[in-house]
This record gives structure tokens, C-alpha cells and sequence, in this order.
């Protein structure tokens, strides 16, 4: 096991599971526990089969890893199918051992031993899953691959060179107004190249999972996309209420910040792309590459606690961070996680914007989460719920705030003020989104022009600013269309949202008191998800953003925050 532990990524190694060995092996593992006759016995047999679910999770989440860091390479791809397929299989027998402990003899001794909730998150599973609907989700599973290999593939020609969607951004955001607009010109052109085949995917997707959840008994897909979320103490109505708090409060103030940001650029006509720029200035930018910011954050963690630049140092030693954009490597970031080496592992695209100071931050919260809790012993409570893990994240992302002068040098204010309002402005966005993907499950059968015209009108209403004169394709409201998150994993956007209003108390917390601040971020990491989100908020005294007012609570104290930056030195 040491030998495992001390592997770099470069040297794990490429296993691709069989759907034979996996089935016969799921199988015995499942006949072992189904003729245990008491709760110690059932321990041992459980202990047998994390330990083989944890070695299935690390193969797969290393070929995962491989094709979005090559998504051209054809032994990646093809390994990235074969787990495309039987991943659902997989999920199949998953439901079977969670169903042999739900109706065990001893159920109430296995209580004692591992909790309740983690038997309400095998109950909540029961509901999301039968064995009619494994070729749809290995159908989903190629599909959401499809959408991944054109946004992954994307070559843009600009300026004589040809650039992928994350290398695009950064002209996206240049100081120069005719290079944002030429930037977000080649963007729709080629959205609009790709518009019908994206379209086709999402169609597809939709009507899908609509058949999946009718299957299984639901009126539509979005009471089992929460069920698949893992959602076990809210619903999509106190997700609405939630929005509302949302338009009432932050909607407002988003509309006031960029106006400001408008006026200070002297901008009398803006377009969406013109928002991407904060100063007149320019935007701040980090000082250095992937390898200086890294050896920056490297002594962020090693100062901020014994705890983190334990964490930090294991990250580098053992190559666990991937960060510069290149072409056939997939868009966006993520942190994913190898039980059997214990390492969590950054994925990211840099590209010369303050999104790489970010990525850093926020990734490396999800990273430092999973580190701190990878020895809880029970797999599926070593992580909370999607918007519990954000919460780490965007969290991490305030308490790096006093490091941001070693990231950004004289632009660090620059920096604050920028990764204030953005947090702020994200949220009418999120909750675009979020309103957007149930308005489609609702009305499965709409047609694409239909999705655009309503995810239009939800812009209109949220982000009433945004302005695509120069891009007739986004004005058509197809920006949802560049959102990953609705293609592979529906209703997770509002996650972020959820988990941005909590963190923002934890800086005005931090900004009173660290010490104490740190202590309970360090808490909520070390408990993992052995609690559901209300849960975990109420075990360190934190507001739940679904009761009202507590969206306002939130939001408040950032006024008092955003008046001490001074716009006009920037």
C-alpha cells in the first residue's frame, strides 16, 4: 500500500476494467455479503467490497483523467468508451448491495456501526436506478462524451493562429475593445458552425433521461436528477424559493456593479463581451506562468497551516496538478479523486488570466477537502453533496485573499475587488441556469428554437445587461449551449450558487476573526459527507441559504466590503 501511496500520476497505470471480470467479481462480492448472518459478519464482506469499488473507482477515474488531458489520443478515447459502457453496470450491482443492506435482518446493528444517513443516501439511490434503464445511461454516457470531444476539439482560427475555447478566452478579456469583440465574433462563429450538432446532443439527452424518469415512476426527470444528486433534505421548490431570494437581493446590486464597471471603462454601448473587461487599466494578471503560480501557492498552503502544506507538498511530489491549456486537451477545470492512492488531482486550463490564480484556489480547496477526509473509511461518506464540496472551494478562494500580492504583485486590490464582484454577479447567471434546465425538463418535447427563446427570456429578466449585437448566434440565447454542466450533469450549476452565498460568511467572518474562521473551514473539510448540505451547515454554524433572509444575511456585509476598495486608483 506504501508503494501505492508514493506513485507520481505519470506512473499510474492504464487498467481498463472488463465488463466479465467486473461482473463476476461484483457478483461474488455480492453473494459473500447476502449470506452474512449478522452485522460483523457483514462488516468484513462490506470491507471487501469497498476495497474492490475503490480499486474500480481509480481505474476509472485515471483513464477519465487521461482522455480530457488527450481527448485525441485513441487508447484514451477507447478506454474512455469501455467505461462509457459499463459504468452503468457498475451502478447496477451498487444498487444491489445497497439494497441486501437496506433489508438485512441487522439493518439496525449496521445503523450503530456506519449511521443513519448512510442508509437514507442508500435509500435515496433505491429511487434512481433500475436495471431497464442501464442502456439508456450507457446511451447517456456517449452522449455527454460527444459533447466533450466538440468542445474539447474546438480549433478557432484568430489572428492567423488557431486557439481552443480556453485559449480564446483570454482575448475574451483584453484591454482592447476591437480584440474582445473579434474574440467573441470568432467564439459564435464557431458556435454557430457547431450550433445544430450540439443541439442534436442535447435533444437527444433530454428526451433520454425524460424516458428514464418516466420509467422509473416520475412525472419528469427532475425529481430523479435531484434523487442522482444525491439531494436528501431539499427540493426543487425550496431551490425556487431560493431563487427568488436570489433575484430580489443580488439581482439588483449586480445590475449596480455593472453599471459602475460601465461607466468607469466609459462605455456608453456594452456588449456582453465587454464585461469579461473589469478596468480601464486591464484586468490584474498573475506574475508569472503555471510553474510560478504554483510555486506561489505552494507557500500559500505551507503558511496558512500544518494541515495544508502538508496537503500542498503531497500535490506536487506526486505531479497530482495539470494546468496549462494545449490543444486536444479538454475545457474547463476539475478535481477528481484516486482512493487507492488517496490523491486528489487538479485538471485545469490556464491561459494568462486571474482565472489561473482561481483555478488554484478554488480547485485546491476541492483538493484539500479530499485530502483531509480521505480516511474516513466509508467510501460514500468521504464526500458531501455537489454543493457542499463548492463550498470548499470558493470558500479557499477568500481565505487565499492575503497571498494575492504574491500572485498578483500590484494589481492584488485589483484582484479582491474583481474576485468580489465577479462572485457577486456569478449568481444571477447561476440561477439563469439553474431556472433554464427546469423549465426544459418540464417541457421535454420543446423544441431547440424554443430552448433558446426561453433561456433568452430567463437572461433577459436576470442579466438584463447582457447585450450580443456583434454575435447573432448568443443573441438568438444559445449561451447555454458552452455550459458543460447542462449536458453531464443537470441542475448541479445552482450548486455553485448555493455554495458562493456561504462562502462569502466565511469572509466576512475571516475578515473578523481568522483564526476562528480557518478552524471551522478546517471542520467542515474533515467532515466530508457524513452529513447531508443543511446538515453540515448546521454542525459548524452556518446559515442555510434556503431559509429566507439568510440570502440577505449574506450579501449584506459585502457593501461594507466593496466601499473600502478605492476603483478609481485601479
Amino acid at each position: 500500500m506504501k508503494e501505492e501511496l508514493d506513485l507520481k500520476f505519470e506512473d499510474y497505470p492504464l487498467h481498463v476494467p472488463t465488463e466479465k471480470r467486473t461482473v463476476n467479481k461484483l457478483q461474488s462480492l455480492l453473494s459473500e455479503i447476502e449470506e452474512c448472518g449478522s452485522a460483523l459478519t457483514a462488516k468484513t464482506a462490506v470491507k471487501h467490497y469497498h476495497k474492490f469499488m475503490n480499486e474500480l473507482s481509480t481505474d476509472m477515474g485515471v483513464i477519465e483523467v487521461r482522455y480530457t488531458l488527450d481527448t485525441r489520443n485513441r487508447v484514451y478515447k477507447n478506454a474512455q468508451e469501455k467505461v462509457d459502457e459499463i459504468s452503468p453496470l457498475i451502478s447496477s450491482y451498487g444498487v444491489k448491495y445497497e439494497k441486501v443492506l437496506l433489508k438485512a435482518k441487522y439493518r439496525k446493528d449496521l445503523e450503530k456501526i456506519y449511521g443513519k444517513y448512510l442508509f437514507k443516501i442508500f435509500e435515496n439511490n433505491q429511487k434512481s436506478f433500475d436495471e431497464k434503464i442501464i442502456p439508456d445511461l450507457i446511451q447517456e454516457n456517449k452522449l455527454t462524451s460527444q459533447y466533450d470531444q466538440i468542445m474539447g476539439g474546438a480549433q478557432i482560427k484568430f489572428r492567423g493562429e488557431i486557439y481552443n475555447l480556453s485559449q480564446l478566452g483570454k482575448f475574451v478579456a483584453d484591454p482592447d475593445r476591437e480584440t474582445r469583440k473579434e474574440a467573441a465574433i470568432a467564439m459564435d462563429n464557431w458556435l454557430g458552425e457547431h450550433e445544430k450538432e450540439i443541439a442534436d446532443i442535447y435533444d437527444k439527452l433530454v428526451h433520454l433521461r425524460d424516458g428514464m424518469a418516466k420509467k422509473l415512476g416520475y412525472k419528469n426527470f427532475i425529481d430523479l436528477g435531484y434523487c442522482l444528486l444525491g439531494r436528501t433534505d431539499y427540493d426543487s421548490k425550496k431551490v425556487k424559493g431560493y431563487r427568488e431570494q436570489i433575484k430580489e437581493e443580488v439581482v439588483p446590486l449586480a445590475q449596480k456593479l455593472f453599471k459602475k464597471q460601465m461607466k468607469e471603462l466609459g462605455i456608453k454601448n456594452p456588449q456582453t463581451y465587454d464585461y469579461n473587461l473589469r478596468f480601464k487599466s486591464g484586468n490584474p494578471v498573475p506574475v508569472g506562468d503555471s510553474k510560478v503560480l504554483t510555486s506561489i501557492a505552494k507557500k500559500m498552503y505551507e503558511d496558512m497551516s500544518s494541515e495544508s502544506a502538508e496537503f500542498i507538498n503531497f500535490m506536487i511530489d506526486h505531479q497530482l496538478l495539470d494546468l496549462d491549456a494545449r490543444a486536444g486537451k479538454a475545457p474547463g477545470g476539475y478535481c477528481t479523486y484516486f482512493p487507492v492512492y488517496k490523491a486528489p488531482f487538479i485538471f485545469s486550463n490556464f491561459n494568462g488570466t486571474e482565472h489561473d490564480v482561481n483555478v488554484l484556489c478554488h480547485e485546491g480547496g476541492h483538493a484539500f477537502q479530499a485530502y483531509l477526509s480521505r480516511n474516513i473509511k466509508i467510501p460514500e461518506l468521504q464526500n458531501p453533496t455537489l454543493e457542499s464540496c463548492e463550498i470548499h472551494s470558493m470558500s479557499m478562494e477568500f481565505f487565499a485573499w492575503p497571498y494575492m500580492d504574491k500572485f498578483f504583485g500590484k494589481d492584488a486590490e485589483k484582484y479582491k475587488y474583481s474576485h468580489l464582484t465577479d462572485s457577486i454577479e456569478f449568481l444571477p447567471y447561476g440561477i439563469t441556469i439553474d431556472e433554464f434546465q427546469h423549465w426544459v425538463y418540464e417541457h421535454p418535447n420543446a423544441t431547440h428554437e424554443e430552448r433558446c427563446a426561453k433561456y433568452k427570456e430567463i437572461e433577459e429578466a436576470n442579466l438584463p445587461n447582457r447585450k450580443y449585437d456583434d454575435c447573432p448566434v448568443a443573441a438568438k440565447g444559445t449561451r447555454w449551449m458552452r455550459q458543460s454542466h447542462v449536458f453531464g450533469t443537470p441542475f448541479y450549476y445552482i450548486d455553485y450558487t448555493l455554495a458562493q452565498v456561504v462562502a462569502f460568511q466565511f469572509l466576512a467572518e475571516d475578515l473578523k476573526n481568522h483564526e476562528k474562521a480557518w478552524k471551522k473551514y478546517v471542520k467542515l473539510c474533515k467532515l466530508g459527507g457524513t452529513l447531508p448540505f443543511t446538515g453540515l451547515l448546521e454542525k459548524v454554524h452556518l446559515r442555510n441559504p434556503f431559509e429566507d433572509g439568510n440570502v440577505a444575511k449574506n450579501i449584506r456585509p459585502l457593501l461594507k466590503v466593496l466601499k473600502e476598495f478605492d476603483t478609481s486608483k485601479f
